[in-house]
């Protein structure tokens, strides 16, 4: 019986078999299936996509070869990696903004969806006025076939990092974003950033606290399950560490991601930070269903940050208290 009813069990009940196979053995296979059932990487591109519009840029950077490590700390990729010997890539797209000194967000999005599937929410951030820099993990797009784990996930996000930097060359313009299990990207990577010197802020939509307490919102024994498996994304543990500025965005009618989880982030995390709520938003939909509301809060998190890298003594001001009783409404 599923401890809340309301959530929607397509998405997880794939992580709660995986969750029980993983429990079963410790075999490659079964951690390999696991890892095909949780990430879901939709490799390809679907053939409605005509491509970028003019003035954006697709390209691949390379992933370091096994063993070898990861820029900024990462570390050694996994067996996934290394079952292949041939060079891998990611895919990454570069969509500049009009305005030329617009600051810069990496856009790192979630599961099942690729780059393709996440053009709306891309274009959402541009026209808040941002130029947005985004990674297709491998296993999704046109980045290399494999089965993804956090590991290498994580791996992808600091390659994209290295470029991120040379795209964005000052600090006080660039901003991490994540959707979903992006958000746990994101959080790892604001974690591992020093505050002020290498970046200026931080943007999750539809976050969660870890996975495993994503599984206990599908039953207990899900979550007794999980405490087996190596994917963990586990941002509650990690979002002490982020101290720059933070914007949070969740839907109330959220059924993959429930709203508590995302409330209970933003709970543990420092200020500056500020919470919004999207009524009737649902977990992907955000940016269309409350558009105008999502628009604001993103523009007004915009012109915070380039309010204080006018102004640095004024970097310490809280951008909100705390979580709002009444989110945004549509």
């Amino acid at each position: 019986m599923l401890k809340n009813p309301g959530l929607h069990a397509g998405g997880f009940a794939s992580l709660m078999l995986a969750l029980c196979l993983v429990s079963l053995s410790g075999c490659a296979w079964l951690d390999t299936k696991q890892r095909q059932l949780i990430y879901r990487p939709t490799p390809g591109v679907p053939a409605h996509f005509a491509g970028l519009r003019n003035g954006d840029e697709q390209f691949f950077l390379e992933v370091p070869a096994a063993g070898t490590g990861a820029p900024n700390g990462g570390g050694p990729i996994s067996e996934a990696t290394a079952a292949s010997a041939a060079p891998q890539r990611i895919e990454m797209w570069w969509l500049p903004n009009a305005d030329r000194s617009a600051p810069t967000v990496l856009y790192l999005h979630g599961t099942f969806r690729t780059l393709v599937a996440n053009v709306r929410k891309i274009e959402a951030l541009r026209t808040a006025g941002f130029s947005v820099l985004a990674v297709e993990y491998r296993g999704w797009g046109l980045s290399t076939p494999i089965t993804p784990s956090e590991q290498t996930i994580l791996q992808d996000a600091d390659v994209a990092w290295a470029e991120f930097l040379r795209r964005e060359p000052r600090a006080d313009r660039r901003v991490i974003f994540g959707h979903s299990m992006g958000s746990g990207v994101a959080v790892d990577l604001a974690s591992r950033q020093r505050p002020q010197s290498d970046y200026a802020g931080l943007i999750l939509e539809s976050a969660f606290t870890s996975f495993p307490d994503i599984a206990l919102e599908v039953s207990s024994v899900a979550w007794l399950l999980s405490k087996t498996s190596d994917e963990r994304f586990a941002s509650i543990d990690k979002i002490k560490r982020v101290e720059q500025p933070l914007l949070m965005i969740h839907g109330n009618l959220d059924k993959t991601v429930p709203m508590v989880l995302g409330e209970k982030l933003f709970a543990a995390a420092n200020p500056p930070k500020q919470w919004v709520m999207i009524e009737g938003g649902k977990h992907s939909d955000l940016d269309e269903a409350g558009r105008a509301q999502y628009q604001q809060a993103v523009q007004q998190f915009r012109t915070q940050l380039l309010q204080r890298a006018a102004a640095p003594a004024a970097a310490n001001g809280p951008v909100s208290a705390g979580l709002p009783t009444q989110g945004i409404s549509r």
